[in-house]
């Protein structure tokens, strides 16, 4: 069973959008189940407009969570999508130990640019993988990634972030999907931000199975 935490310690990030969206597409690979560890239940206002029975949900706490993650191994759930509260280091802790890979979204900004740091040094202390996804960053153009952009990835590359090519785009498409209880994927299937939403999971996907075999 992959457990994909997609946590950092700052709100507005995005983490709740990516859970959704990361959920329906794992549920393609297998039996998967979405846990909402955050407070204020974005991922469970979604999962309340879905009118699709998978992926599965469950809220959880730093008490609860081993006993959630306990019953879906033995359920048959292959992946667990874990959606975490933004300003709680102790349980955010405790869930990345346990997760076989976290995703770190990272608004191209420098608020979001100088949290990221606690969320890095958290991971090395835990010898966590981690990977940072680029996040509601502007669209791309033809020729090549907006500047902030890239200079968002330098940055991150400079504190010795592992982040994955690509990135997120801040689309329409996304919210509208969220909006009717869909993923992107579900909503425009065709569309750009469907597009760099599969690209970003096929990556997760690939990193979890990699760590899975270095353990």
């Amino acid at each position: 069973m992959h457990v994909i935490l997609v946590a950092t310690q700052k709100g507005g990030s995005g983490k709740s959008t990516l859970c959704a969206h990361f959920g329906a597409l794992a549920q393609r690979e297998g039996q998967t189940l979405l846990v909402d560890a955050d407070p204020q239940g974005s991922l469970s206002f979604w999962y309340k407009r879905r009118e699709a029975d998978t992926p599965l949900l469950a809220k959880a706490d730093g008490n609860t969570f081993p006993g959630i993650l306990e019953a879906a191994k033995e359920d048959g759930v292959q992946w667990v999508v874990v959606d975490s509260p933004p300003h709680n280091a102790a349980l955010i802790s405790s869930l990345m130990s346990r997760a076989t890979v976290t995703v770190v979204p990272v608004r191209p900004g420098p608020f979001d640019l100088d949290a990221v740091a606690a969320t890095l040094a958290m991971a090395k202390s835990l010898k966590a993988p981690i990977a940072c996804v680029i996040n509601a960053a502007p669209p791309p153009t033809r020729d090549a990634e907006i500047s902030i952009v890239a200079e968002a990835r330098a940055m991150l590359s400079d504190m010795g972030a592992p982040v994955l090519p690509g990135q997120v785009s801040q689309r329409a498409g996304l919210s509208h999907a969220l909006i009717s209880g869909q993923s992107v994927n579900e909503y425009d299937p065709q569309g750009r931000a469907a597009a760099e939403i599969a690209g970003m999971w096929t990556q997760v996907v690939a990193l979890a199975h990699e760590f899975r075999r270095k353990q």
